[in-house]
């Protein structure tokens, strides 16, 4: 599961599509705010370039609807945020790269009507049923996963980071596990009985927040959910998120 923020170039996209496809079985993607960054592209707004995306994806052989193995699917769900976890500061506003290298059509003018057109398209998945189901996300469904050691400088980014809307969604697949990216953060933690993860890679020089490295999260053959094993075993469920 690659959950977006690969990179803003459809040529390295494609590489790193290409070098994951060799080396696994399958590659499910959904694609973040940076592979829309339209500043210095050909494309006039940042939906022409979603569509190119979606269109890479496939010609790449990589996986953006639901799969299913057995008694379980992996559903991919689109989103944005909508400042449903606050409203940006004057700084946010300045300092926030997709306010200028996203645009957008004259429909989708706002960050809340971005979040709902791509919540809108998550609508056909959302009737997926399985006895285990593992959703996976760009943006974060709900702020408390943050945690809590966050110091407050470093909170402005907050209403950026998703959309309580999404959380909704999660919820009504009935999901047992939603990852998700964007924050940098590690995050494995389990509110509400759904077990929210996050294994970042983030940028190069974050390497205390950061596991940069794969990591399983559910074995099919055993059926069972990793960390939440390896928590039973006395691991951490934080994996250097604390």
């Amino acid at each position: 599961m690659l959950p977006g923020d690969v990179s803003d170039s459809l040529e390295l996209l494609k590489s790193t599509f290409e070098v994951l496809k060799s080396r696994f079985g399958g590659v499910l993607y959904v694609p973040g705010n940076h592979e829309l960054w339209v500043d210095g592209t050909e494309f006039e707004c940042s939906l022409e370039k979603f569509h190119a995306v979606m269109a890479l994806c496939q010609a790449s052989g990589v996986e953006t609807n639901v799969f299913t193995a057995g008694k379980l699917s992996i559903v991919p769900l689109l989103s944005w945020y909508d400042f449903s976890f606050g409203e940006p500061c004057a700084y946010l506003k300045r300092a926030w790269r997709d306010f200028k290298a996203c645009r957008w059509p004259a429909q989708l003018q706002t960050p809340v009507q971005v979040c709902e057109f791509f919540l809108q398209r998550n609508t056909a998945v959302l009737e997926t049923v399985n006895d285990k189901i593992i959703s996976f996300s760009h943006f974060l469904p709900r702020i408390d996963v943050m945690p809590s050691r966050i110091p407050a400088h470093r909170r402005r980014v907050y209403p950026v980071l998703g959309s309580a809307a999404l959380d909704a969604q999660v919820k009504r697949l009935n999901s047992n596990i939603h990852i998700y990216g964007h924050s940098h953060v590690n995050q494995s933690v389990v509110i509400d009985d759904i077990h929210y993860i996050n294994n970042a890679y983030a940028y190069p020089k974050e390497n205390r927040i950061a596991r940069k490295r794969l990591h399983c999260v559910f074995d099919t053959d055993k059926e069972r959910d990793c960390l939440i094993e390896a928590a039973a075993a006395g691991g951490s469920l934080n994996h250097g998120a604390a």
